[in-house]
């Protein structure tokens, strides 16, 4: 029997397109109503069969991500032992002891490497596809997995020697390319094959970070566009299996620890529903900043000494400010347990952009979405300790993760995914949840009306054959 509705009995007619499962549920009959079971909006979606085939391919991308992003880790670290020596320690106290020659060594070293090794993998790669978002939103979902794993590579190498980028776009992206290598020999249709790969890369993103869920939403609110159940049920899978497999070697525990649990007030109450605008605006200009580094990025020679310029002005920045090294996860960590003064906070939200932008616009590779976390951690830090000058009774740290929340989901247009990313990353924000959801849904409303890219739209190549 059809799932679809028929006549009631008071006579209304389903006047929509049918909805149909994919694929049709074992049990045939309906219930005495004759109602459809899949009447319920979430219960259907684009119609991408998931086949046993399909959910195979599922649970091999989730392993395979789960390893490659273990690897990557792996990589990561390893450099930032090798140039910071420290073990025992977090990266950017290790930063932070190190000498002002070592630190500007370090990244002249990263550019001149990472923009070599850039320009020659360009080069011998031309054409072909590694640009995750493109790939979903506009292609057929097919990456180059050679080329993806260059650019994961040099990525990390140059994150770990102190380069002002995320170091989540390179496990996202080869989630998504292991999915695209998977997809060919399990004989998978286009429509089930873009899916995949939006499953592979928020696991990519799950498993770096341990959040399962987060990474699930990343996959369907931002890269899909639907969280439908069928959308749902194999992103969670995808990144669930990921995480687990990734914890072979990267911790089980949050990524920002020994947080407390901030209470409720009514001042930070107040304060979220100001920030919302704020946030929105400020994320504006940072996915504008995006925007225009992405697009006037060197051509041809010029590819070779610009990350050298680039990265060596990030080391002129770090001899004040060397919290701007790195992705900014230590920096998002010092604000969320309210470790820094308001000057600090001020200038480390004009700073990090800045570097950030110049890493980027050097035509290097790299993740956004940690550096995003950490502006609007400072900037919640930076208006919170203001604000408690007139109205105390919050911590600092709680106006931190309110403008991380904030800014994230203005930043990304996904402002679900952004506060339950939070969340997994600090096991904490519970008591507070109200306040976090109306500042980022106050900062996603305006930065949609506003302008409306986000920090992975800004960054579409013109040509997807570039």
């Amino acid at each position: 029997m059809s799932d679809t509705p028929s006549a009631g009995r008071e006579g209304r007619q389903w006047r929509g397109p049918p909805r149909v499962r994919q694929p049709a549920p074992l049990i045939s009959w309906r219930l005495p109503s004759g109602r459809g079971a899949t009447e319920q909006p979430n219960a259907v979606g684009d119609p991408v069969p998931l086949t046993v085939r399909f959910w195979t391919a599922v649970v091999l991308t989730g392993v395979a991500t789960g390893l490659l992003g273990a690897f990557l880790m792996f990589v990561l670290f390893s450099v930032e032992h090798l140039v910071y020596g420290h073990p025992g320690t977090t990266f950017q106290h290790a930063v932070e002891q190190a000498a002002d020659p070592r630190r500007m060594v370090a990244l002249v070293v990263a550019g001149a490497v990472g923009g070599l090794a850039w320009f020659v993998l360009r080069r011998a790669t031309r054409g072909e596809p590694a640009n995750i978002d493109d790939a979903v939103w506009n292609g057929t979902g097919e990456l180059s997995l050679r080329r993806c794993l260059g650019t994961s590579l040099i990525s990390e190498v140059v994150v770990g020697m102190g380069a002002s980028l995320g170091r989540e776009a390179a496990p996202k992206l080869m989630g998504g390319a292991a999915a695209s290598a998977l997809s060919g020999p399990m004989r998978l249709a286009p429509a089930q094959r873009r899916l995949l790969v939006a499953c592979g890369a928020g696991a990519g993103l799950a498993c770096v970070y341990n959040v399962p869920v987060g990474g699930a939403l990343f996959t369907a609110e931002l890269l899909v566009g639907s969280i439908g159940l069928p959308v749902m049920l194999p992103a969670l899978t995808c990144s669930a299996v990921a995480t687990a497999t990734a914890w072979i070697y990267l911790p089980q525990h949050a990524t920002y620890v020994n947080l407390p649990n901030y209470p409720f007030s009514m001042t930070l109450m107040i304060f979220s529903l100001l920030l919302g605008p704020v946030a929105g605006l400020a994320s504006v200009g940072w996915v504008r900043l995006i925007g225009f580094a992405s697009h006037h990025r060197p051509r041809g020679a010029a590819a070779l000494l610009a990350p050298v310029v680039a990265f060596a002005s990030v080391g002129l920045i770090g001899i004040g400010y060397p919290q701007v090294f790195g992705n900014g996860q230590g920096l998002a960590q010092d604000a969320f347990v309210g470790a820094g003064s308001v000057a600090l906070f001020g200038a480390l939200f004009a700073l990090k952009p800045v570097a950030t932008g110049l890493c980027l616009g050097s035509g290097a590779n790299g993740g956004l979405f940690t550096p995003t976390l950490a502006t609007g951690a400072v900037l919640g830090g930076f208006l919170g300790a203001a604000w408690s000058t007139g109205w105390g009774g919050a911590p600092v740290g709680a106006f931190a993760m309110v403008g991380a929340a904030a800014m994230v989901g203005a930043s990304m247009q996904a402002p679900l995914t952004a506060l339950v990313l939070v969340l997994e990353l600090t096991h904490s924000g519970f008591s507070i949840f109200v306040p976090l959801v109306v500042a980022t849904a106050g900062a996603t409303m305006v930065a949609r009306y506003v302008d409306g890219y986000s920090i992975y739209s800004a960054r579409l190549p013109a040509e997807t054959s570039s």
